[in-house]
């Protein structure tokens, strides 16, 4: 759905170099003071180590942070991502488990690159970690080497070309299931939410995994048609599910039109999370 002008008033799903994103956590506060929003969530992909800048630069800029992951599931053959709001960054198995599914993601690399060399590409390592700033590497640091070699004209173009899923490099992902996923939040005192169930029309599952702990279901997205809105506000009413919004904003080179603030919730929304994890941490 095309956002508009307007903004609203926090941002939930927002990536950094620490993982996929164009922005340092400083930079994308920055961003966020300059739009005038109040809020944003920091939710990169399988690691946390952007919390301490994105929190610093917070106090600094007046922006309230919203400490956040992504995990990426599969459920049937589907890509499901499951949201992490404020889990406790001291639970070992948390952090154990994301180091797993780091290094799992760097062992997938090299097997798509192997795939390219198969085809006569010849990508290296280096090359594709040096467009991976923090400890999370993924396929688009991959498009973004082949764009950088002139093999591509943008980053959707290598996904579709190559890695996307059915592309001769693609490789499947570790398969961590939405169910493990949820659980390794919740045990965590995170707040677990499904994120762009539009994108893959999840919506048989969702029962399945509010019996499994979902908190929360993410609504307004940048790749949600305002029919996959209205669909999803009924359901997070039907489920008792907080619905949440974002942009899942990575920069203009990642993911082109995609705003920060052109998608998201009210402060309102951002502190029911809140409430919620702090509730969870008391038991």
């Amino acid at each position: 759905m095309d956002s508009g002008l307007d903004l609203y008033e926090v941002d939930l799903h927002c990536h950094t170099t620490e993982s996929d994103g164009s922005l340092s956590p400083t930079e994308l506060v920055q961003l966020a003071a300059k739009l005038g929003l109040k809020g944003i969530g920091i939710t990169d992909h399988d690691t946390i180590q952007g919390w301490e800048e994105a929190e610093d630069a917070g106090k600094t800029y007046q922006i309230r942070i919203l400490k956040g992951l992504e995990l990426n599931t599969n459920w049937g053959g589907k890509e499901v991502h499951i949201l992490g709001y404020e889990v406790d960054s001291s639970a070992t198995f948390l952090t154990d488990k994301l180091e797993d599914l780091r290094k799992a993601r760097e062992k997938r690399m090299v097997e798509i690159l192997d795939r390219f060399k198969e085809m006569g590409i010849n990508i290296s390592v280096g090359e594709v970690q040096q467009f991976a700033h923090g400890e999370s590497i993924g396929r688009p640091h991959i498009a973004q080497a082949l764009l950088e070699r002139g093999y591509i004209k943008n980053i959707q173009e290598g996904f579709d070309r190559y890695i996307g899923k059915g592309g001769p490099a693609y490789v499947p992902r570790y398969n961590l299931t939405p169910e493990e996923g949820i659980h390794l939040i919740r045990e965590a005192h995170g707040v677990a939410v499904l994120a762009h169930p539009g994108v893959q029309r999840l919506e048989e599952g969702i029962p399945t995994w509010v019996k499994a702990g979902l908190q929360g279901i993410e609504v307004l997205h940048s790749q949600h048609s305002t029919d996959d809105e209205l669909r999803y506000l009924e359901l997070a009413q039907e489920y008792h599910l907080i619905p949440t919004g974002g942009s899942d904003f990575h920069g203009e080179v990642c993911k082109p039109g995609v705003n920060l603030g052109g998608w998201g919730v009210s402060l309102v929304v951002f502190q029911q999370i809140l409430d919620l994890a702090q509730h969870s941490k008391l038991w």
